[in-house]
């Protein structure tokens, strides 16, 4: 019976320890262990699963700093569903059946993290909000909110990330939830591209790093920062602890490659120690496949050396030396760059240019920029090659028969030993780019551009141009013994020609093979295609001119307004008028001369100025330089700059602001007219997207004072009141929140009623301030104004603190003798240019009195 008694007893003790309701230690137990290895234990296994499924699909780019955590993709996230709607369903069984648990709320984090993995973004957002106000553990809401801010910035809520971020910036964490804070402050900075605040984060975060973390590739991120911002010496030491963490092996071949870039140099400037370590990692043989990637490092370290030949060899090996074609396109932007900014040529520059955007994706940083420089050289070059293959037609003109089949006959036989050459090395040179610059011409090399008067197709240092020419007109022909009577003709001129001519419909013949030709030779089927474009009649000698005289006026417009090469454009235009005296572009090339010489050269200017007044007295052009008002009556000008406008408004949207602005700087470049209205305001967008607020605001004040009463200031005013109400809300959110950090330059300031007398005075007063006390300190002063009421006054380029600090009290000190401000009232104060912009955009002038004089003035005291 005693028995029998104790068993009943203990039944019901399981009994009472299974209801929910039961607040008991038994009922506490068994349901904390229920809800942990059922539950909680199988939601946390599936969101593991979901994470290593993210993990594994996601590319790394090592050509840019890798991503903290792995993009989500819609796609991706389909396939993982079903683990997904599992991990919900077990952490419920957690939440619904114990809800007495300690599991609780770690299930409903589960639930949350499982749909922000699922993209349910608003669901997601919910639930870490649930779980921060109901839970009653502090860590777990932390933790909540943790997430949150990763939900916040995958969905691209900017502002409620901040938000969040400042609200744990005040909380005291525990260790794991302040690893966890940093890391998650620190991808939110990677995602708003702020890399110094993103790896100030990491770092604070290192020592709290474990394996599971993945710590070696946060180091290498760290290195990868460091070596952008500049800090080549932290970037090695990074990429040093890296490799002792035994990283997975693709992490250590890139840590390896770019400490050789930073390595030596950062420590004893022995450069040869860094190229040592590169040729290391060649001859290593896991590398194999990554020797384009490891040539392409060694030309960038080169181009750092200003060792410009070695960069270029070095760049196009990493072309030939693999199939990626991320890193092809990228050495062949390289080496378009090189030519292009450091040596000026521009033919060879189009056709690296030209592969580069053959090779990269769409989706490549500046893509867009990269498009439009390439097309600005396309154009270029079209034009250059129009002079050159017309100079050469008529040259060819002034020669007899018997010559021109002796230069041909020359040129062939040269081709004939370059095809030796090719086939050869056709292996090696499978993934070579062909580019055969201009020799001959006065574009490349950087110096001054002009066209020879020599006949390139006898000059031998412009045999590469006749070539490629050659083969542009007639195709490649295989040349080989007895090459002058063979009757093979897959690859002769003749077969080239016959596959461009368009075959009529209706003509059976024309889809019948043709038999073969016998005693084709190449000379004479080069020969009948050359022939009909010598101009022989004075008609088609005018007509080349014709083309010739566009071309140049199309280069030096090039020069003078894409490339922004002055002096290559003032020699072009030279050339058009020397060669062309009674071109129709003469007064505006003359007028551009102007334009030009204006800024550097008086005299010059005077004479482009008389020559066009006396000359064309009735241009355009010349209008424009008597009158310069004329252009606000000329509609021709403003529809110019209206389709200049059309163009810069399509870069704008796309997000190619530089361009944008590029083209607004040309179009009100050509003068004042009714239009200019809107070419200014969608400058001021461009503010807006690309510099801090304060300046916008202030762009757009100025707007609406220049142009008070029209559409666009109207317009302009719902613009700065709906950046007000925006940045108004967000403060009394957040508060107004000035940055302790005191470094840097600063500004003096001085506020005071805009309806005093103090107005007009201030700056002159400061400007003679400036002249007794700190003459050699080339300070400036400034006007602005602080809404409606107040106006401000200010002293830039104080180089710090200190000497922010010394001009305030000499200013103090000497007030009572400065006769122009000692009688008015207003307050002055010195300010970071960081918190003056926070002031200015906030009008807190009270609050920041106070942390002025908590800030500087008690600290100093």
């Amino acid at each position: 019976m005693k028995g029998l008694f104790r068993y009943l007893g203990l039944l019901t003790l399981i009994c009472s320890a299974c209801s929910p309701q039961s607040n008991s230690w038994t009922s506490k137990a068994y349901h904390n262990t229920t809800a942990h290895f059922n539950g909680y234990y199988y939601a946390n296994q599936e969101i593991r699963a979901v994470e290593e499924v993210i993990l594994s699909n996601h590319i790394d780019d090592y050509n840019r700093i890798l991503r903290l955590y792995p993009t989500f993709d819609s796609t991706l996230a389909e396939s993982y569903q079903e683990e997904v709607e599992e991990a919900i369903k077990m952490a419920s069984v957690a939440i619904e059946r114990h809800p007495n648990s300690k599991w609780v709320d770690d299930a409903y984090i589960l639930v949350g993290k499982a749909r922000l993995y699922s993209l349910d973004w608003g669901n997601a957002i919910q639930t870490f909000k649930y779980v921060n106000t109901r839970s009653d553990d502090r860590n777990t809401k932390h933790l909540a909110i943790i997430h949150l801010i990763r939900t916040y910035a995958e969905h691209g809520e900017i502002n409620n990330a901040r938000a969040a971020i400042d609200y744990l910036e005040k909380a005291k964490l525990n260790r794991e939830n302040r690893k966890k804070f940093l890391l998650e402050k620190a991808y939110f900075y990677q995602i708003i591209d702020d890399h110094d605040r993103m790896v100030r984060n990491l770092t604070a975060a290192d020592h709290m790093l474990k394996k599971r973390d993945r710590k070696g590739r946060i180091y290498f991120i760290i290195g990868q920062v460091y070596q952008e911002l500049g800090f080549e010496a932290e970037a090695y030491n990074y990429y040093k602890k890296c490799l002792a963490t035994n990283p997975e092996y693709e992490v250590d071949f890139y840590a390896r490659l770019y400490m050789a870039q930073v390595t030596e140099i950062s420590r004893n400037r022995d450069v040869n120690a860094a190229r040592k370590s590169f040729r290391k990692l060649l001859k290593d043989a896991k590398n194999r496949d990554f020797k384009d990637k490891i040539y392409y490092e060694m030309g960038v370290f080169e181009l750092k050396q200003n060792n410009v030949e070695e960069a270029i060899a070095q760049l196009n090996r990493s072309v030939r030396a693999g199939n990626n074609q991320r890193i092809k396109g990228e050495a062949y932007l390289k080496l378009g760059e090189i030519y292009y900014d450091t040596l000026r040529n521009y033919e060879t520059s189009q056709a690296y240019y030209d592969s580069a955007i053959s090779a990269l994706p769409q989706d490549y940083e500046n893509y867009s920029s990269i498009k439009e420089r390439q097309e600005i050289l396309n154009e270029f070059v079209k034009h250059l090659k129009t002079v050159q293959w017309q100079d050469s037609l008529l040259r060819l003109s002034d020669m007899d028969s018997a010559a021109v089949r002796a230069m041909v006959d020359s040129v062939v036989t040269t081709e004939r030993a370059l095809a030796e050459q090719r086939e050869g090395k056709k292996k090696k040179r499978r993934n070579r780019i062909t580019i055969e610059s201009n020799a001959g011409s006065g574009f490349n090399n950087g110096e001054p551009h002009t066209i020879s008067g020599d006949w390139y197709f006898g000059n031998p240092s412009a045999v590469g141009t006749g070539q490629q020419e050659f083969r542009r007109i007639w195709g490649d022909i295989k040349l080989e013994d007895n090459w002058r009577r063979s009757q093979r003709m897959g690859g002769s001129f003749a077969n080239n020609a016959s596959a461009r001519t368009e075959q009529q419909p209706g003509d059976e013949t024309a889809s019948t093979p043709a038999a073969p030709a016998e005693e084709a030779d190449p000379v004479e089927v080069a020969l009948a295609q050359l022939t009909p474009q010598i101009p022989r009649t004075p008609e088609a000698r005018a007509q080349a001119l014709a083309q010739i005289e566009e071309a140049y006026y199309h280069l030096g417009n090039i020069y003078n307004l894409k490339l922004f090469e002055k002096q290559n454009a003032v020699e072009i235009y030279h050339r058009l008028l020397e060669r062309f005296p009674e071109s129709e572009h003469e007064p505006e090339v003359l007028y551009a001369l102007y334009l030009i010489a204006r800024e550097s050269d008086a005299e010059a200017a005077e004479r482009y100025a008389t020559q066009l007044k006396n000359e064309h007295p009735n241009s355009t052009f010349t209008r424009i330089l008597i009158n310069p008002d004329y252009l606000k009556e000329s509609s021709q000008v403003a529809e110019k700059q209206k389709a200049l406008y059309k163009k810069a408004y399509e870069f704008y949207e796309i997000g190619a602001y530089d361009s944008a602005t590029t083209i607004i700087r040309h179009a009100t470049g050509l003068g004042e007219t009714v239009f200019n209205v809107n070419l200014e305001l969608l400058d001021i967008l461009i503010i807006g997207r690309t510099e801090d607020v304060g300046r916008y605001q202030y762009a757009l004040q100025e707007f609406i004072e220049k142009y008070p009463d029209t559409d666009q200031s109207r317009y302009a005013q719902k613009l700065l009141e709906a950046s007000r109400k925006v940045l108004a809300e967000e403060e009394k959110r957040g508060g107004i929140r000035f940055s302790g950090n005191a470094d840097g330059p600063h500004y003096f300031v001085m506020v005071y009623r805009k309806d005093k007398a103090i107005n007009d005075r201030a700056a002159s007063a400061m400007e003679k301030f400036n002249q007794s006390f700190f003459p050699n300190a080339e300070l400036k002063t400034s006007n602005l104004t602080l809404g409606d009421e107040l106006g401000i006054t200010f002293v830039s380029d104080l180089p710090g603190k200190t000497a922010a600090m010394e001009y305030f009290h000499v200013f103090t000190e000497n007030l009572p003798g400065l006769t122009d401000l000692r009688n008015h009232k207003f307050d002055n104060f010195v300010i970071t240019k960081e918190n003056f912009d926070i002031f200015y955009r906030t009008k807190g002038l009270n609050e920041y009195l106070r942390f002025f004089e908590k800030t500087y003035q008690t600290k100093n005291q």
